[in-house]
């Protein structure tokens, strides 16, 4: 699955967002499986999955050694806050309080598209960290996309 698209969208009094039409026709073949919603590992963001790409992640994860400590703690990260959730008939996903006060959600909200999942962020911590990433962007392109292990994907 590839998700695109930048949506600026809101969240009601009653922690529900609204997902925009657009981002819903991408998302039409599995509608109504439902979404898996958590804490992101790497930022103060939320991550909103398909449940079918959620099931491909922890298909890797359940391969993990559950004995090897490392292990145990990186699960127990991973699924901090999990929920799983649905789209009501307008739209609308629930968002779960202590999710919300993890991500700073406010009313407003940018919903931004991470190759399978949505990452869903305070819209002001989005663009901060879209400045700060923007000024070492092209060095990061290099790194992660111009080494020789990669040339095969870009041919």
């Amino acid at each position: 699955m590839l998700l695109i698209g930048t949506y600026c969208c809101k969240i009601d009094v009653k922690g529900r967002l609204m997902l925009p039409v657009s981002l819903r026709k991408q998302l039409k073949s599995i509608w109504g499986d439902g979404f898996i919603i958590k804490r992101s590992v790497f930022q103060k963001c939320l991550e909103l999955y398909p449940k079918s790409e959620w099931n491909a992640v922890m298909k890797k994860v359940n391969a993990l050694n559950r004995f090897v400590k490392k292990n145990n703690d990186f699960i127990r990260r991973l699924s901090a806050g999990l929920k799983e959730v649905e789209a009501d008939g307008q739209g609308r996903v629930q968002i779960s309080k202590d999710l919300i006060g993890f991500g700073s959600l406010e009313k407003e909200v940018t919903l931004s598209f991470s190759v399978n999942m949505i990452e869903i962020w305070n819209t002001n911590d989005y663009e901060r960290v879209i400045e700060k990433t923007e000024e070492d962007f092209a060095e990061l392109a290099e790194e992660v996309m111009g080494n020789k292990e990669n040339d095969a994907y870009l041919s």
